[in-house]
This record gives C-alpha cells, sequence and structure tokens, in this order.
C-alpha cells in the first residue's frame, strides 16, 4: 500500500494541472492574434471547471501524480467537461479546436505525471 500523498503534493498538483490549462487557453488566444489576458478568464473557465470535475471524479487527490489513475481521467473530463460548457455558453467548438485542445491538454495534463514517475524511478534505482 503506498503512503497518502501530503497535502502540499496535493496541491501542487491541483495547482500545476490549473496553471497548465490556463497556459494553455493563454496560448491558443496568442495563436489567434486575440488579446490574451482581456479575454484569458472567457477562455479558460470551461476548461478550469472541467478540470475541478475531474478531480473530483478520479478522486485525484489519492494519487495526483498517478498518470493513468488520475491523468486520464483529469483530461479526458476535462476536455469533455470544457468543451460542453464552452458550447452551453455559447463559444466556439470547432472540429479543430477540439483536435488541438484534445492533443494539448494530453500532453500536458498526463505528460507532467509520466515525467514524474520517470523521475521517481531513477530516483529509487540510484539510491
Amino acid at each position: 500500500m503506498t503512503a497518502r500523498p501530503s497535502r502540499r503534493s496535493v496541491a501542487l498538483a491541483f495547482g500545476l494541472d490549473a496553471v497548465l490549462v490556463v497556459v494553455f487557453a493563454a496560448l491558443g488566444r496568442a495563436s489567434h492574434d486575440s488579446a490574451v489576458l482581456a479575454g484569458l478568464w472567457g477562455t479558460a473557465w470551461p476548461f478550469l471547471a472541467g478540470l475541478v470535475a475531474g478531480w473530483l471524479v478520479t478522486l485525484g487527490w489519492r494519487r495526483p501524480a498517478a498518470p493513468v489513475r488520475t491523468g486520464l481521467g483529469v483530461w479526458v473530463v476535462t476536455v469533455v467537461g470544457g468543451m460542453l460548457l464552452r458550447a452551453a455558453s455559447g463559444q466556439g467548438i470547432a472540429v479543430a479546436f477540439i483536435i488541438v485542445a484534445t492533443l494539448t491538454l494530453l500532453v500536458t495534463l498526463v505528460g507532467w505525471r509520466v515525467v514524474a514517475v520517470v523521475v521517481r524511478r531513477v530516483r529509487a534505482r540510484r539510491r
């Protein structure tokens, strides 16, 4: 049985996820020559709400750095929830945007967790 993650590690993991979602929104706005800061909240909030839902659905605080158990679930719920909220609020959900958002959020939300697992394993081997 693995030890419970500390509150600090849970907060850091959730914070990193949130920062990555905001960076995704900012980069998307910047790539379309939009006022990044002026409209950032409008672009980010659906995905941030999806992120919160993803953490709740996966019970992410139990294993915040787990790529499969937490990362994949958080990613799927963030994308689906974000797209549904964008549609409900009258924001665009073009197919190209769905593809870019899905792949970008996969790489970021699951990717940092994969890197964390690899780093942990390398450190354990060196001991």
